[in-house]
């Protein structure tokens, strides 16, 4: 009989498999989030994403010679500050604790392509991603030329690429205008372009100590059951100037990462974020799901078409692919 499709056949043993394999991650697919702190020798680790750190600047040659180790080339930065206030100030300080890093990393691995999350909800006493009025409400225009701020301070301190994740209209074209007439029309912006309000970013915020203090973020984040809304937003992102675009959440997303990929020509990056992460690892720790269902989540995100992932298992993985332990 020779009327059906046998699949079988190439997938007869481990040498076909490999020869099939259509997706294949590599160290360099990842972006490894990296939380920096005031204060000296500082590597606290961090309850709700374990195995991941707080650092100071000066500990900070510890996690690049993992990184280096490992083969992961580049890291975004999130900043945790000792002194917050209404409008994030610090956040814009030349020698805040982000700008610091920044140098301090290029003088450590001057070939590591770093990133910088812009955005305020670290920085501010509020917890919200911008300026506030007397009723609660985030000003979008009022906070956008304290985005463009606080992007050319990390261009000035040397970094490779901006990653505005405030959700605010209008922030790419703000920044990349104000990047330009700075001299730095070569530091590249990534837009969190479909960025959701997800209960996905739980340890994130406990890390990074950014809850709101009152109310949620959903007037300036994505609704969850949204999706061409996600393609008007890459949309905008694309016209004012972007040069990478981004999914997040990752996970629950992936039909919008797709269609993204489909519909547009800059690349796409995913976060696959605090969430995911936790949750996995207590899975696997619980022997709930054996570790293979890391590299299989991580696949999917790249078969769904992610240039780049934003990853709290980009060491981990990394280590693991160079190692040939996940094939």
């Amino acid at each position: 009989m020779t009327g059906f499709y046998r699949g079988r056949r190439l997938r007869k043993n481990a040498a076909i498999r490999s020869m099939m394999k259509e997706t294949r991650l590599q160290p360099e697919d990842f972006v490894l989030p990296i939380f920096v702190v005031e204060g000296e020798g500082i590597q606290r680790e961090i309850s709700s994403l374990p195995g991941h750190y707080h650092y100071s600047v000066d500990k900070l040659e510890n996690i690049v010679e993992q990184m280096q180790q490992a083969g992961v080339p580049s890291c975004i930065l999130f900043g945790i500050p000792d002194k917050k206030d209404s409008c994030g100030s610090e956040a814009s300080n030349e020698d805040g604790v982000v700008q610091r890093a920044i140098r301090r990393l290029r003088q450590l691995w001057p070939e590591l392509y770093i990133i910088a999350d812009v955005c305020m909800c670290e920085y501010t006493s509020h917890g919200h991603c911008g300026i506030l009025n007397g009723k609660g409400e985030v000003l979008n225009d009022e906070t956008l030329p304290h985005l463009a701020q606080i992007a050319i301070t990390y261009a000035e301190a040397g970094v490779d690429m901006v990653a505005p994740s405030d959700m605010m209209d209008g922030h790419i074209a703000a920044i990349r205008s104000a990047l330009d007439e700075s001299g730095f029309e070569q530091v590249a912006i990534m837009g969190y372009s479909a960025k959701y309000a997800s209960a996905y970013y739980g340890p994130f915020r406990e890390a990074a100590g950014s809850a709101p203090a009152f109310g949620d973020r959903k007037s300036y984040q994505m609704d969850c059951a949204n999706g061409k809304e996600a393609l008007r937003e890459m949309q905008a992102d694309v016209e004012e100037g972007a040069d990478l675009l981004m999914v997040k959440p990752a996970l629950a997303y992936l039909d919008v990462l797709k269609e993204a990929t489909q519909t547009f020509r800059l690349p796409v990056a995913a976060y696959n974020v605090s969430g995911e992460y936790a949750m996995l690892k207590m899975a696997v720790q619980q022997g709930l799901m054996a570790e293979s269902v890391i590299p299989e989540t991580l696949t999917a995100i790249k078969r769904a078409g992610a240039k780049l992932i934003i990853t709290y298992f980009a060491l981990e993985a990394a280590q693991k692919l160079k190692q040939g332990e996940w094939q």
